[in-house]
């Protein structure tokens, strides 16, 4: 299987302030019910970084590309130092009992994020829940969690987290959709010479009924330009087959814009997926990717 790009288009957010004047990104999109509903990131667009205070904001929607989002978020920075300055990128697992709510917390006094978790029957009930990784030895500042089940019954965790100067992609596995998890290593490594050659980052998973499995990843060169790539894994996880060019690249920035396409979730549709991601740390976006034999 491949993957190609039909079309891109920006997300519709009805907002109100103060979301209307943030930054957007993460789009975390589910379907249920007949429903969209989204969760997304919010940064004030502040120059000073003490102001720079992530948010999680819920939205819903019939058509998924036009949202109204809730006045205030459900998931806000508080009284725990792991979440004292921000809480980041959403990522949604639905269970019988309710919302499993994986996200970064992050400390800025320490310069430390953690892998969090918030539980609730309903999305405007959450509770935090507590720490699902801890920064720590190898894995300094898990992020970016991309959850799944595989068809053995066993859960798969799959992130980012920063070694030295880079990002890598670490894969860890449970019997539960909460954990504990136990981290079995580097996933996916960089390429040499390739536009993913120096940083990458977990992404949204799709898994067909035979439980093979696509991951639209994120990756970069040296100079921190992210793009979108795909791999294709069979169900114990290995590796299948890998884009050998990006999926999905930013329009050229302009007025100093950072250069990134990053990639939060995916809906697998009859035909198509429809991938949710955001350019330059401030635009979300829906692509629709045509599936291909």
């Amino acid at each position: 299987m491949s993957y190609k790009l039909i079309e891109s288009e920006p997300l519709v957010l009805e907002c109100s302030i103060p979301l209307s004047g943030m930054f957007k990104l993460s789009p975390y999109v589910w379907e249920e019910n007949g429903l969209y509903r989204m969760l997304i990131r919010a940064v004030n667009p502040s120059q000073d970084i003490t102001q720079q205070v992530a948010r999680i904001f819920y939205g819903e929607s019939n058509d998924g590309m036009h949202f109204k989002m809730d006045d205030g978020p459900v998931i806000a920075p508080g009284i725990y130092p792991e979440s004292k300055d921000g809480v980041e990128d959403p990522t949604v697992v639905c269970l019988d009992d309710g919302y499993l709510i994986y996200y970064t917390g992050w400390n800025l006094t320490k310069m430390e994020g953690q892998l969090l978790f918030s539980k609730g029957m309903e999305i405007h009930k959450l509770e935090y829940y507590g720490k699902a990784m801890e920064s720590h030895g190898k894995y300094l500042n898990p992020k970016e969690a991309t959850v799944s089940q595989l068809k053995d019954g066993q859960w798969v965790l799959f992130f980012e987290y920063a070694d030295g100067s880079r990002s890598r992609i670490g894969k860890a596995t449970s019997e539960r959709p909460h954990g504990p998890w136990k981290v079995s290593g580097e996933y996916l490594k960089s390429r040499e010479g390739m536009w993913d050659s120096w940083h990458m980052s977990a992404g949204p998973m799709i898994t067909d009924a035979q439980n093979e499995s696509v991951m639209f990843y994120n990756g970069s060169n040296e100079q921190a330009h992210w793009r979108v790539g795909w791999v294709t894994m069979d169900s114990a996880g290995k590796i299948k087959k890998r884009s050998e060019e990006p999926l999905i690249v930013p329009k050229p920035n302009v007025n100093g814009e950072v250069d990134i396409a990053f990639a939060a979730s995916a809906i697998a549709k009859e035909k198509e997926i429809w991938l949710y991601y955001a350019t330059e740390d401030q635009h979300p976006f829906r692509a629709r990717i045509q599936m291909q034999q």
